[in-house]
Formats: structure tokens, sequence, C-alpha cells
């Protein structure tokens, strides 16, 4: 804590212009219970700041957000990723999180420009021939001019604020500090790691500081869209993009709040929610690598009914494992399986210890509320909201990288019904579900997974010697603990048996596999159907092994249930 208590001195004035504004809004007993006004006092300093008592009556949702407001670009961009938190937060408070806002009051052009020139080093009127003094747009990070090259490209310039980098560090400094009392005066609060979010936040909004990250993101997107005449992505200059500006080509179109000037430009609203739906599935399903802000002022619509995406700085990542359970999740939901449900929620426990029984029977009721309704009358949000419902009351806590992913999907649907009322998300989630379900059954699939156990087992069998060395000399020293739940230790023996036999045997047939295929390359010894026949036998004994592989799982499974 004396790390905690240094942040707190240096960054003194902060610190209290932060318990000023909480206290403002009525959240004073917030302050005193995380002990803020005492560091402050120890330092030197006492606020007095009593919090009216018509303030307290409004709903602390709506108070958070505004101190958030107030508190400024920070406090913003960390209540818009708490509202990714559905796990954690009720949907009053996710709501509010959503009304925050990153538009803020525009920097002179002189302050532009002088910023211009700094980061290019010259004239910025050498490189571009127009600079429109009225920004597109002001967030909390960067400010954006429209421009022409000297060629007479039109493009964008998005400039980071200048004097902003020290501020935010500030910031960080304090919310760790906030985050580490959270925890320790709130224990009931840990299991939702507010130290590790702080952390996690404070690593994604320096990502989005650097305006070149923010350009390798748009990169990617652009290459995973090649082909896909139909997506339009902004082209990087990289010559003139750095740290502190990024510059693309210009993207005209319509944004979604302008629904009146669609028929007048010819668009096809019902194609457009389709083909956005599908892009956005893509990245998250096929890709992996997504859009994790597809709000309306992120998308523009073009002629030829073309789907642009804008503002790559916050973006999601799936590893192949999370995607499979994020498929496994979406078609459980779509087919009302309230089975692959509970499997995918029970994957998320982690060391959560949780009442499975009590898990089924919330699930199953969820699922009978949608029963008998029709798939059009059933909002894909709602659905995800359910869930996110259930978890929060089984205190199970949503993985760090699908928080992203189920805000994207959730406003998704929500910019798909805005441009047509019929849209209906699992109409779209199914076919994307079912090729990734097929490709995990492809032979170069199986195939690598088969090698990659294959090598796994490989690694566990020349790594035991080593470790059944490190069980032995902790034994000596005493230091060796094992905890036995002897009421299941016959049926746990049983088990690792059984898990033996099945490794043994799965590791001889991987060797049968590759033996067998090196057998089929030579061209010498007895033949058998016109193949090798020791590669042929191999292959054959290879092939029984599986099944009995398979069949043994499949039983034990049966027995387990």
């Amino acid at each position: 804590m004396l790390k905690e208590t240094f942040t707190v001195m240096r960054d003194l004035p902060r610190v209290r212009e932060i318990i000023a504004v909480l206290v403002r809004h009525g959240l004073g007993n917030l302050v005193n219970r995380l002990g803020l006004a005492k560091g402050i006092e120890r330092a030197g300093d006492l606020l007095h700041l009593p919090g009216s008592h018509e303030v307290e009556q409004i709903d602390p949702a709506v108070r958070m957000r505004k101190a958030m407001e107030e508190l400024g670009p920070t406090f913003i961009k960390l209540g818009q990723v708490l509202a990714t938190r559905v796990d954690v937060f009720a949907p009053d408070w996710i709501a509010e999180f959503e009304k925050l806002q990153n538009n803020v009051p525009a920097l002179p052009f002189q302050t532009i420009v002088a910023e211009l020139v700094d980061i290019l080093g010259a004239d910025p009127h050498t490189i571009f021939s127009e600079i429109d003094p009225e920004p597109v747009g002001s967030a909390s990070i960067a400010q954006v001019h429209r421009a022409r090259l000297a060629d007479g490209e039109d493009v964008v310039l998005k400039i980071r604020r200048p004097g902003i980098i020290p501020k935010i560090e500030a910031d960080l400094r304090i919310l760790h500090h906030i985050a580490s009392l959270l925890e320790f005066e709130f224990p009931e609060t840990r299991r939702y790691q507010p130290v590790k979010i702080t952390e996690e936040f404070g690593k994604s909004l320096r990502r989005e500081l650097n305006l070149s990250s923010e350009a390798r993101n748009q990169d990617r997107f652009i290459q995973n869209f090649a082909g896909h005449a139909e997506i339009d992505i902004p082209r990087i200059h990289w010559a003139y993009t750095s740290e502190r500006m990024n510059v693309q080509s210009w993207m005209g179109g319509l944004i979604g709040n302008d629904m009146g000037a669609f028929e007048d430009a010819g668009l096809d609203r019902q194609l457009l929610a389709s083909r956005g739906a599908d892009a956005v599935l893509k990245m998250v399903l096929i890709d992996g690598y997504f859009h994790a802000d597809p709000h309306p002022g992120n998308v523009k619509f073009l002629p030829g009914n073309r789907i642009g995406f804008l503002d790559f700085g916050m973006v999601g990542r799936l590893p192949h494992p999370r995607r499979d359970q994020i498929v496994d999740l979406l078609a459980a939901l779509a087919q009302r399986d309230e089975h692959g449900i509970l499997d995918v929620l029970m994957e998320w426990t982690g060391d959560t210890v949780v009442d499975e029984d009590k898990l089924a029977a919330d699930i199953a009721d969820f699922m009978f509320n949608y029963e008998n309704l029709p798939l059009k009358d059933i909002s894909f949000g709602m659905l995800l909201n359910d869930v996110a419902a259930i978890m929060r009351e089984h205190e199970i806590t949503l993985p760090a990288d699908l928080t992203l992913l189920f805000k994207a999907l959730i406003t998704l649907e929500g910019l798909g019904r805005q441009l047509d009322p019929d849209f209906q998300m699992v109409q779209h989630l199914t076919p994307f579900v079912r090729e990734v379900i097929i490709s995990r059954y492809k032979p170069q699939t199986l195939l690598k997974k088969g090698k990659d156990s294959l090598l796994e087992g490989f690694g566990l069998l020349a790594g035991l010697p080593r470790d059944i060395g490190k069980l032995i000399k902790q034994a000596r020293r005493g230091n060796l603990r094992i905890d036995l739940d002897l009421k299941r230790l016959e049926s746990f023996g049983a088990q690792i048996t059984r898990s033996a036999n099945r490794l043994t045997m799965g590791i001889v047939t991987g060797c049968l596999i590759i033996g067998s295929s090196i057998v089929m390359t030579v061209k010498a010894g007895p033949t058998l159907f016109g193949m090798p026949a020791l590669g042929f036998l191999g292959f054959l004994v290879a092939f029984i092994n599986s099944l009995w592989l398979v069949f043994s799982i499949w039983v034990s499974s049966k027995e387990e249930r």
C-alpha cells in the first residue's frame, strides 16, 4: 500500500478534484467507504463537501454516469468499457454507461495547425493542399479534420489532442489505487477483479492513444475483407501516419441514424442490414478479430449497397478455443438447447464454485420463457442479456475476451433492426455456426488436432521423469500436500485408469498413423489392394483403435450422466 500512498500524494490535486466531483453527485458514501478522504487527510488536506440531499434522490446509476462525464476522457472511456460488462452490472447501469459520449469541445484550428507542424516537422500545407478548419469530429482522445493531399485525394486527419498523455496517466494511477481500495474494503468485489480490470483498461487505453496501433488494426481488417466488394474500409496513408496522427482515405456515405435519406440515395435497407450482420459475424466466427464498437457512427452506408467501417481503436480478439465455445453457445441459443448452454457456462466458471443443479434449473426456466415465441419476436440481445443475468446470479464472471463480443453483438442487432424492423439475428447466425461446426470435422482439421494431441502426449511423457523427481523432492522436504475426497477415491482411481488407457491407446494410434504414412511412400514389399500391406494394416488397426476410443468415451459420458 506504500506505493499507492505515494500515488495519492503525487496526484493529490487530481484526487481532490475526483473526490469533489463524486461528493457533488451524491457519492460521498462511496468516498468514505473507500477511505479516499482519509488519504487526502493524511496528505494534509481535508475536504468538507457534504452531499446534497436532493442529488441523492437521483438514481445511483445516473449519478455515477454524470460524475464520469464531468471527470473527463479517462473516466468516460472507463464507463464505455464497463458498459460491456453485462455479467457484472444490471441493465439500468449498462444503459447509463452506454450514454457516455466521447464528444468534447473542439480545439481551436490554430492549435491543430501547430500540432501538425510539430508532428510533420514541416508546414502541413506543403503536404496537404487543403485542410478544413471545421472538424469532422471532436472526441476525447483525437480531433478529426478533412483534408486533401497534393495529388488531389481527399483524406481524413485524426490528430491526437496535445498534452493528453500526462492527464490520462495520472487518472490511470488513481484508478488503480481506487480499484485496490475497492478490493480491500469490499471483499465481495474481488471475484470481479477490479485491479485486473483497471490494468487491462490501462493497456487498452494506451493502445488507443497510439494512433498507429489503430492504423495497424485497420490494415488487418482490410486484409481480412480482401475480395469482399460489398465491404469498404479506408486505406491508411502510412507515409504520414504516426503515434500522434492517423491519415486515411476519406469515406462519404450515410450513417445509421439518417434513415430518411436512404430511399433518396436508392439504398436497400434490408440488404444493408443483412450484409452488415454477415460482415460482423465473419469477423467474430471466422477471423476471430472483430470491430468491438459497431455503433451507427462507426458504420457508413455507401452507393451500391456497400458498407464501410470506421474507427478501429477498439477491437476484440478470439482465439480458436474461445471461438468454439462461442459457436457452441450461439448454436445452443438458436436451437433453444438448455444442456448446451449449461455446458458452456460451466466451462466459464473457472475457480467459482457453482451449484450446477440450480444453474441448470435457472437455464431451463430462462429457455421456457422463449419456448412458444416465434423466431421473429425473439431479440438476440435480450437472449444474451438474460444469459448475463443468470451469470450474475451465480457469480460467474464472463471471460475478459468475451465482454466486448457480447456488447458488439447486442449493438449489431440494434443497428440491424434500425435498418430493417424484420431483421432476425438468429437467421444470420445459423449458416456461420454451421460452417464452423462442419470445419471442425474436415480431414485437415482433424489431422492437425491429432498431430497436436500426439505432440502434447509425447511432451507429457518426456516431462514425466522431471515431474516425478519434483514430487519426490517435495515429499522428502515434507512439502507434499494431497487433498483427497475419500468418498470419491474409488471412482477417482477408476477415472485415472481409464484416462491412462485412453492416453496410451491414443499415442499408439498416432504412432500407427505416422508409421503407416511413411510405409505408404515405400514401393517395396507385399501389397494389398494395390497398397503396401504393412501400411494398409497399420491404418486398419489405427481405425479400429479410433473407433474403440470414441465408443469408450461415449459410454463413459453416458454413465457419468
